[in-house]
């Protein structure tokens, strides 16, 4: 505890209360999606309530489609100038869940996908034991999450409670870290995203509440953005503000080294 050298009496600080990130506008969303950083390291915030409370909080879409999106809250703060105050808001980005289009090799994934069953790969190398020396080197540094992932995911079967999925999908996010591994390329294909998704599918069917860590939301997003393009899809644009409040809310320091770096360089 410290002590106040005067009067020798405890000094109690008073933490900041929580401040969610604000919105940019439209421009400097796109800049960012552009460039990934921050809009000259400065915070902007919108008077354009019309525009906030016109964004959709879900997508147009059926109820049982949802089942096949991500959600992930995002804060918004905004002026009413006529009350002279700040006001927040929670709304969601709704991110389209893109499974991997195995290659002739991945057997294992292609029989996974047309069954809709998840890949348990201690099983896989049970099945497949001529597999299992290339399966434990692989993932030498990691077995013990395959582990973790196949006892639960068994013990969910058993007992059908979705929150028995929940150590299997932290641990596959776990996994993704360290992927492609050489039996991913050579033997059981982009398993881990297949997996993955199959995990959010199931707890969003039993409106289970999760989240996922920043840097898979961002792996997420970019496979959503990459099926958008190869398919020529329409812009979403409420997606697209979503997205860029999403990265400056995650990551409100990219590009700050490159940034440093210029300013090194203008001052030798």
């Amino acid at each position: 505890m410290n002590l106040d050298p005067i009067s020798s009496k405890p000094i109690l600080y008073i933490m900041e209360p929580f401040k969610p990130k604000p919105l940019l506008n439209k421009s400097e969303l796109r800049q960012i999606k552009k460039s990934r950083t921050r809009v000259e390291g400065k915070k902007v915030i919108t008077d354009d309530v019309k525009k906030l409370k016109s964004l959709n909080v879900t997508p147009d879409l059926p109820k049982g489609e949802l089942v096949h999106y991500y959600k992930e809250p995002i804060w918004i703060e905004y002026y009413i100038p006529r009350e002279s105050r700040f006001a927040y808001e929670v709304k969601y980005l709704f991110v389209k869940l893109i499974d991997p289009i195995p290659s002739p090799p991945d057997a294992i994934l292609k029989d996974a996908i047309s069954k809709g069953e998840f890949v348990d790969v201690l099983d896989v190398m049970f099945r497949y034991p001529e597999k299992e020396t290339l399966i434990r080197n692989s993932y030498i540094n990691t077995f013990s999450f395959l582990e973790s992932i196949s006892a639960n995911y068994k013990q969910y079967l058993k007992t059908n409670d979705p929150y028995d999925l929940r150590i299997p999908l932290f641990h596959t996010e776990a996994l993704m870290k360290w992927e492609p591994t050489v039996a991913t390329l050579e033997f059981l294909g982009p398993y881990t995203i297949y997996n993955l998704n199959w995990l959010i599918r199931k707890l969003n069917e039993a409106e289970e509440e999760f989240s996922l860590e920043d840097e898979t939301i961002s792996v997420l997003i970019k496979r959503r953005n990459e099926y958008w393009e190869e398919n020529s899809l329409t812009t979403d644009e409420d997606f697209e503000l979503f997205a860029a409040l999403f990265y400056e809310q995650a990551f409100p320091h990219r590009g700050s080294e490159f940034e440093d770096g210029l300013l090194l360089k203008e001052t030798d």
